[in-house]
């Protein structure tokens, strides 16, 4: 802290260059241990920041990768109780295709010679997460258009979070609906017709 002087004009005591300047270098000196005690918890904070994160996001994988293996190992015999004759589910299948600038991944695919089905299964489904699908069956089909496949594209979405609204806004967009009920799980037709890609 920077000691000041009264000065009355009776006392003839006039502060002095030196003194003066004295002050400055004295503030200029706590103004930089300032700054620098600022970045110091800027650094900090950002390092705490990145390892909060990284470790949340470990957290959510491994919440996805167990909502993933709740859904896959059964999947395909829900599906075929609604009339479908899926032969396999595959976990995470990726397409990409450079020149086209096509490149994306299904939590789990159904599949059978005529159809398939992609399902986002995921812990928290929110209304982004559903279009984010829409998208993705998009890529699908135009992925699936330029290497020659022909099948019918279907969507289904799961959680183990979901509020009525995104329920019904999944589908209302034509998706499936996977539903968790304790140990098993049950699925309920889209509004309508099913959306096909």
């Amino acid at each position: 802290m920077v000691a000041t002087q009264t000065v009355s004009p009776q006392d003839g005591n006039h502060p002095t260059f030196e003194s003066v300047w004295a002050g400055f270098q004295e503030t200029r000196q706590l103004i930089n241990e300032l700054r620098e005690s600022q970045k110091e918890t800027e650094r900090i904070l950002k390092e705490k920041n990145t390892e909060f994160y990284e470790k949340l996001g470990h957290l959510t994988n491994l919440f996805g990768e167990m909502t993933e293996a709740m859904v896959a190992p059964k999947i395909c015999d829900k599906f075929n109780e609604l009339g479908f004759n899926f032969l396999r589910a595959n976990p995470n299948p990726r397409f990409n295709d450079r020149a086209n600038n096509i490149s994306f991944e299904v939590d789990i695919m159904l599949e059978n010679s005529d159809k398939a089905m992609l399902i986002e299964a995921k812990t928290k489904l929110t209304i982004e997460r559903v279009n984010k699908h829409i998208e993705r069956l998009e890529k699908m089909r135009k992925y699936a258009d330029l290497h020659g496949d022909k099948r019918i594209f279907l969507g289904a979405v799961a959680g183990i979070v979901v509020t009525d609204e995104i329920r019904d806004y999944a589908l209302s967009k034509g998706f499936y609906f996977i539903e968790y009920a304790g140990e098993t799980f049950y699925i309920t037709p889209p509004d309508g017709n099913p959306k096909e890609w």
